[in-house]
């Protein structure tokens, strides 16, 4: 059972991403996940363009009275550009910190800075699927482009003009310079 804020979430049977917290000791852990995007059963990942693996890497600082954990996704993502709408793929990485402090028997009814979640001392793992879902998410940019591609001109300079794009008649010189007007 994980609290959020003044939330209960209980946790799946099997997490997607899961740390076992049973027999972790004080200090720094390393975990590495590897996934399809599909396994989170998830339709907004795939319309962001999540379909392939996803690789998580999850840290965890365990102290006496707190954790923290963080969270680094990589992960190959489908998209269109917003100016051209030409289809490309890009890999996509995301950072989310999460502060963590176990529940003391004594604090139930106080209230505790919104910055952390309370997380019981007899928790035997923690569920980050969720966390990497909106990790992944997060990681879209709002404005999709693409600069290297050749056929979306936006980021071309036009200053120099290539040799073979040159107009080859009057018409086509009007249609150019209409084109560099409205861009």
């Amino acid at each position: 059972m994980l609290f959020y804020g003044k939330e209960v979430v209980m946790s799946r049977e099997k997490a997607l991403i899961g740390v076992r917290l049973a027999g972790l000791s004080d200090g720094s852990h390393e975990f590495e996940f590897n996934c399809m995007a599909t396994e989170f059963g998830d339709p907004a990942l795939s319309e962001a363009g999540f379909s392939k693996e996803v690789s998580v890497r999850v840290t965890v600082e365990k102290m006496e009275g707190e954790m923290i954990v963080t969270l680094k996704t990589l992960a190959t993502a489908d998209l269109t550009c917003d100016l051209c709408l030409a289809p490309f793929s890009v890999e996509l990485s995301g950072l989310y910190r999460i502060f963590y402090v176990y529940e003391q028997a004594d604090e139930t009814g106080q209230e505790r800075d919104e910055e952390y979640r309370i997380l019981d001392r007899n928790a035997l793992s923690l569920d980050l699927t969720e966390d990497v879902r909106e990790t992944l998410l997060l990681s879209v940019p709002m404005k999709v482009t693409c600069p290297d591609n050749p056929d979306c001109g936006v980021f071309h300079s036009e200053d120099e003009p290539a040799e073979d794009s040159l107009p080859d008649s009057s018409w086509q010189e009007s249609l150019e310079k209409l084109k560099n007007k409205y861009r």
